[in-house]
C-alpha cells in the first residue's frame, strides 16, 4: 500500500553521474543508470538522506509525495551479500536517524538467517556506542531517547523533569516514518500552548510523542496534511490530540488536523484542548 511519505528527489539536469550517491546508498534504493543517478525502488529509499550530503552538484533533495513504505527486512535482504561492512554502515546509518525499530529489525534478520557476520561485534557497535554517527543537519537528526527520571517520588519532581523522549519536534522537520511514532498517542500542539500552559510537559508530553507547528505563519502547511495522514495510516497511531490557544488563527491547525483524519484510510480518536491566553485549559473534548 502507497503513502504520502518523505522520499529522495534526483534532479536529472543537475546530475553529472559521478555516482557518489550510489556508493553512499548502503540501502541500494540508487543505481547509475545511463549515465545519470536514478531511483529504482522506493522500498528501498529510508527517505532519511545520507546521499543528499554526498551529492557534490546539489542534484539530491527530499520531496514528499506518494510511495511504498520503506521495508527494512527487504533491504537487507539486498544488502546482506555485500558484506559486515556495509551492513554495519546502514545500521550505524539507521541508529544516527534514532531509528531503533529498523536496527533491531536489521540485526534480527541477520540472526535468524544466519547471515555470516560477526554478529557480537555488530551488536556492540550499535548497542554500546556513547555517541550516534553525524549525518546531515545536526538540527534535522531524529533522536530518540528516554525521558529523564524525576529526581524523587513526588509529582513537583515529574513537573519540573523534561518529558520529551524524540527529535526533531517541528512538523516540517519530523519524519512520519520514524518508528518512536508507530502505535504511539500523538499531540499536535500549535507553538504558543507551550509558553501559555505552564504544566505542558507533564500534562501534554508525557507518555506522548509530540510534533508542534503554526498555523499562520508556518509555509507550506499541505504537506502537515499528509504528514499527519501518513501518522494515522502508516504508523497506525492510536490517538491524535490537537492543541491550540484559544486566538482565531490557531483553528486553522485544527482544520489540517480534521482535513488529515478525513482523507485517511484509517479512523483515530482526535482530543481538542484549547488553552486561554492566560494559561487556562478553556477546553477540552474529544471529537
Amino acid at each position: 500500500m502507497s503513502n504520502i511519505r518523505q522520499i529522495i528527489k534526483i534532479d536529472e539536469e543537475l546530475c553529472n553521474g559521478c555516482g557518489a550517491c550510489v556508493n553512499g546508498c548502503h540501502e541500494g534504493a540508487l543505481q547509475l543508470i545511463d549515465g545519470k543517478a536514478r531511483m529504482i525502488s522506493d522500498l528501498y529509499c529510508d527517505g532519511l538522506g545520507a546521499c543528499i550530503g554526498d551529492c557534490p552538484m546539489k542534484a539530491i533533495s527530499f520531496e514528499e509525495r506518494e510511495a511504498v513504505p520503506y521495508d527494512e527486512v527487504a533491504v537487507m535482504k539486498r544488502i546482506a551479500e555485500k558484506g559486515e561492512a556495509t551492513i554495519l554502515a546502514h545500521l550505524k546509518h539507521l541508529k544516527s536517524h534514532g531509528e531503533m525499530e529498523y536496527v533491531h529489525q536489521g540485526v534480527e534478520y541477520l540472526k535468524s538467517n544466519k547471515i555470516p557476520v560477526d554478529i557480537g561485534s555488530i551488536e556492540s557497535q550499535l548497542f554500546n556506542e556513547e555517541k550516534p554517527l553525524a549525518c546531515g543537519c545536526p538540527g534535522n537528526m531524529e533522536h530518540s531517547f528516554v525521558a529523564p527520571a524525576a529526581a524523587g517520588n513526588c509529582a513537583c519532581d515529574v513537573s519540573a523533569t523534561s518529558q520529551l523522549t524524540h527529535w526533531p519536534v517541528q512538523l516540517h522537520l519530523m519524519n512520519p516514518q520514524a518508528g518512536y511514532f508507530r502505535e504511539a498517542d500523538i499531540v499536535l500542539a500549535a507553538d504558543c500552548t507551550a509558553f501559555a500552559f505552564a504544566d505542558f510537559h507533564n500534562r501534554f508530553i508525557r507518555n506522548h510523542k509530540i510534533t508542534i507547528a503554526c498555523p499562520k505563519l508556518d509555509s507550506n502547511k499541505e504537506s502537515y496534511i499528509s504528514k499527519l495522514t501518513e501518522l494515522i495510516d502508516s504508523a497506525m497511531i492510536n490517538t491524535l490530540t490537537v492543541v491550540i490557544m484559544e486566538v482565531p488563527c490557531c483553528g486553522g491547525l485544527l482544520m489540517l488536523a480534521n482535513k488529515a483524519v478525513e482523507q485517511a484510510k484509517r479512523k483515530v480518536p482526535v482530543k481538542v484542548v484549547i488553552i486561554g491566553l492566560q494559561g487556562e485549559i478553556k477546553e477540552e473534548k474529544w471529537q
